[in-house]
C-alpha cells in the first residue's frame, strides 16, 4: 500500500509539473508574439518618420528628389584681354615665338574668353536665383542650366562682396519650382544635425552629398561671417548652391571649403540663412545691401577687465573705444561704455553686436543698454547706413601742449606729459593723454603687448592728461581694493582698452 501511494503522488507531481510548463509556455508565447507585434509596430514607425533609431535617415532620396528641381548649374564666361604669351610652348626668345602667340591666341594681342561653373537655386517662381558673387563677377555672360537640360540667360540684379551672395534674374516662360530659406538658429541646423548639399562639383553636373552640421558660427574672413560648417563633400563647382536641412529648407548658401590642395577633406563652409536672407531681401528690392550703422569703435570684453570695470560680472558685451561722429554720437554713447543688449538681443562680443547692427533697418530706433560707471543706462539709437559712413573717421582738435612735461615710471610703464617734440619723434595724431616711453621687460605691460609711442588717453575710465591725473587714478583703484587698473591706449589713432594688474605699493 505505501508503495501504491508513493507511485500514485509522483504521477500527480509530474501531472502538475507538465500543466506548470504548458502554462509557462503559453505565457511565453503570448509574450513573444505581443513583443513581435511591437517590434512591427515600431519599425512601421521608424520607416514612417523616414529615420533609423538612432536618428540616421533611412534615405534621402525623397528629401534630394523634391528640392533638387530649384537647383541650378551656373556658367559665366568673361573677356580676358591679351596677350598672354606662349604659354611655355617654345622658349622665351625662339624665333617661332611670335608664330606660337599668334596661334594660340588667335593673332597678335587678341582677347580670349574665360569660363567658370558654379551653382545656385531658384527662390521665386518668377524667376530669382541667388548665388555666390565670387561666381558671377565680372562675367559677361550668366547662363543657367536647370535639371531638365533648359538653359536661360540670366541678368544680374545686385550682388554683396561681403556676404560673398549674389541675386539673379531669369525669365522664364512657366513658373519655375523654388525652394524657400529656413531658419538657420531653428532646431535642424544644431551641430549634429544631419545636412544636404545639391550642386554643380568640378562642373560633372547635378550632385548631392549628405553630411553633418560639424559647427557654427564660423567666420572666416569677414565682417558679417556666419557660417554653418559641414562635412558634407563639397568641391569646386557647389560654391552658391544650398546647403538643405532634412525639411527641405535652405539654412545655407555653399561658399568656400578649407583645404590644403583644393579637394574636400570635409570641412565646408555656408553662409548662414540668418545672413542670406537679409542680403538677398536688400538685394530684391535695392539692388544694393543697406546695413545699419550704429558709429563706435568697438572691442571684446577680456577676463583680466572684469575686475577692473565697476559692476561688469563676467566678460561680456563690446565696449565702445571711440565714438566718431555719427548715430551713437548723437544718442549719447561714450567711450568705455560696454554694450551689454542691443535691441533687446544680448552682445556676446563684437562680432555679434557687428551681425546684429548690419542685420537692423537703416532708420530704426533701437534700445541701447549699456554699463556705465557701475551701472546700466539705456540709450535711444537712430541707426544709419553702413555703405555711407565707410571711411568716416572722428575728428581730432589739436590742443596745446603742456609747457614742461613731466615723467614717471609705474605699473612697469615709463610716462611723458604729451609734447609736441614727442608727438613729431613717435608720429603722434592724438593731442592729448601720457605717452609710453619705456616698457620693463617681464612686466605685465610687456605681457599686455604695450610699446613706446602708445598714447594713454584714460585710467579707470576717466580722462588723464597729466602725471598727477594717472597717480591719483591708480590710488583710488588701490583704495577701492582692486586688483588691476583698465586703460584706454591709443596706437597710431586707434583706441583699445588693457588691463594692467596693480603692484602692490
Amino acid at each position: 500500500m505505501r508503495e501504491q501511494a508513493r507511485a500514485i503522488a509522483i504521477a500527480q507531481s509530474r501531472q502538475e509539473s507538465r500543466k506548470s510548463w504548458q502554462i509557462a509556455g503559453t505565457l511565453l508565447l503570448g509574450a513573444a508574439l505581443a513583443l513581435g507585434a511591437a517590434i512591427e509596430t515600431r519599425a512601421q514607425e521608424i520607416d514612417a518618420a523616414n529615420v533609423m533609431p538612432d536618428g540616421r535617415p533611412v534615405s534621402f532620396a525623397e528629401l534630394a528628389e523634391r528640392v533638387s528641381p530649384a537647383v541650378v548649374n551656373i556658367t559665366t564666361s568673361t573677356t580676358i584681354a591679351g596677350p598672354t604669351g606662349p604659354q611655355g610652348l617654345v622658349p622665351e626668345g625662339s624665333p617661332f615665338e611670335d608664330f606660337f602667340r599668334d596661334f594660340e591666341n588667335g593673332g597678335p594681342d587678341a582677347p580670349r574668353r574665360a569660363s567658370a561653373a558654379g551653382s545656385g537655386f531658384v527662390i521665386g517662381a518668377e524667376g530669382l536665383i541667388v548665388t555666390n558673387n565670387h561666381v558671377i563677377a565680372d562675367a559677361d555672360e550668366i547662363l543657367i542650366e536647370f535639371q531638365g537640360g533648359d538653359t536661360l540667360p540670366a541678368e544680374l540684379v545686385g550682388t554683396d562682396p561681403t556676404t560673398d551672395i549674389a541675386l539673379l534674374k531669369v525669365e522664364p516662360e512657366e513658373p519655375l519650382p523654388f525652394v524657400s530659406f529656413g531658419d538657420s538658429d531653428a532646431v535642424g541646423s544644431r551641430v549634429g544635425d544631419w545636412v544636404m548639399v545639391i550642386g554643380n562639383p568640378l562642373g560633372i553636373g547635378f550632385s548631392a552629398s549628405a553630411g553633418i552640421v560639424s559647427a557654427r558660427n564660423r567666420a572666416l574672413s569677414g565682417t558679417y561671417d556666419d557660417y554653418i560648417q559641414t562635412d558634407a563633400t563639397i568641391n569646386r563647382g557647389n560654391s552658391g548652391g544650398p546647403l538643405f536641412n532634412m525639411d527641405g529648407d535652405v539654412i545655407g548658401v555653399v561658399t568656400a571649403i578649407l583645404s590644403p590642395d583644393g579637394r574636400s577633406i570635409g570641412i565646408g563652409f555656408a553662409m548662414s540663412s540668418a545672413v542670406a536672407t537679409n542680403v538677398v531681401a536688400q538685394l530684391e528690392e535695392y539692388g544694393e545691401t543697406r546695413r545699419g550703422w550704429l558709429g563706435v569703435r568697438i572691442q571684446n570684453v577680456t577676463p583680466d577687465m572684469v575686475d577692473a570695470i565697476e559692476g561688469l560680472t563676467e566678460a561680456a558685451g563690446a565696449m565702445v573705444t571711440d565714438v566718431p561722429e555719427g548715430p551713437a554720437a548723437d544718442a549719447g554713447i561714450l567711450a568705455g561704455d560696454i554694450i551689454l543688449t542691443f535691441d533687446g538681443q544680448d552682445v556676446a562680443d563684437t562680432g555679434e553686436l557687428v551681425r546684429i547692427v548690419g542685420n537692423s533697418p537703416v532708420g530704426k530706433v533701437v534700445d541701447v543698454e549699456v554699463l556705465r560707471d557701475g551701472e546700466m543706462t539705456n540709450v535711444a539709437v537712430t541707426l544709419g547706413r553702413r555703405e555711407e559712413a565707410q571711411g568716416v573717421e572722428p575728428e581730432v582738435e589739436q590742443e596745446p601742449e603742456p609747457p614742461a612735461p613731466a615723467e614717471m615710471q609705474m605699473l612697469g610703464l615709463t610716462l611723458s606729459e604729451l609734447s609736441q617734440d614727442l608727438a613729431d619723434e613717435y608720429s603722434l595724431p592724438e593731442s592729448e593723454g601720457l605717452v609710453i616711453t619705456g616698457i620693463e621687460p617681464m612686466s605685465d605691460a610687456e605681457a599686455k603687448g604695450l610699446l613706446p609711442g602708445d598714447v594713454i588717453t584714460e585710467v579707470g575710465q576717466q580722462a588723464v592728461t597729466t602725471i598727477d591725473q594717472f597717480e591719483e587714478r591708480i590710488e583710488q583703484a588701490r583704495e577701492a581694493g582692486r586688483k588691476s587698473i583698465l586703460l584706454l591706449v591709443r596706437r597710431a589713432g586707434d583706441p583699445r582698452f588693457v588691463a594692467l594688474v596693480l603692484d602692490d605699493e
